[in-house]
């Protein structure tokens, strides 16, 4: 399954690092343009220089990790398309030109289903999109959250509760289906293998 990843998730941390996470565990193949990572780059730059510096890192390691994931839309397909905010129909371009199956965003709003569904396309807000994939995978999604709860814990130099920090990140949902199951993984950080 392709997805098209909005700015909007890509650029919190936690949920960008669970969503390629899950990723990399082979449950989906992400896609981008140009554009999206622009917009991630120039989102942190409102937090200062240091703040773009370091999204220029992390884009520079995602699209060395993901390199098939850079799409360009061809030309005219812009001019052809409609969303409620026009400053989203380069996500939607992004999405056709990647042949996605699926735009994960938290901007319902701007993606209406109607519109997505005449271009073959459905969304998903990460967090449903998450526990989704967890309810057909989850040992495979339990070994990327506990990748990026571990780096969560080494960074702050606390411990998290997993829960907390999948409330943070906005992906409550996940937290307490990875949760459900009776195994702590705010105490071990491992998931079951």
């Amino acid at each position: 399954m392709k997805v098209c990843l909005d700015t909007c998730v890509l650029y919190p941390t936690v949920m960008r690092e669970v969503l390629l996470g899950v990723a990399a565990q082979g449950l989906f193949e992400p896609i981008w343009s140009e554009r999206i990572l622009g917009e991630w780059s120039r989102a942190a730059a409102k937090l200062g220089p240091a703040g773009q510096v370091q999204a220029d890192a992390e884009i520079a390691m995602v699209t060395a990790r993901w390199p098939r994931a850079k799409v360009t839309p061809q030309a005219g397909l812009l001019d052809r398309l409609w969303l409620p905010d026009a400053n989203d129909v380069h996500v939607l371009a992004a999405a056709i030109a990647g042949h996605a199956d699926v735009i994960i965003t938290v901007n319902a709003k701007d993606f209406p289903r109607n519109i997505l569904a005449e271009e073959g396309l459905s969304r998903s807000d990460p967090d449903a999109f998450l526990v989704g994939l967890h309810a057909s995978a989850p040992d495979a999604v339990a070994r990327a959250v506990a990748l990026v709860h571990e780096e969560a814990n080494r960074r702050s130099g606390e411990v998290w509760d997993l829960r907390k920090l999948m409330k943070k990140a906005r992906l409550p949902r996940l937290g307490k289906a990875l949760t459900a199951d009776g195994r702590d993984y705010s105490q071990n950080n491992r998931a079951p293998v």
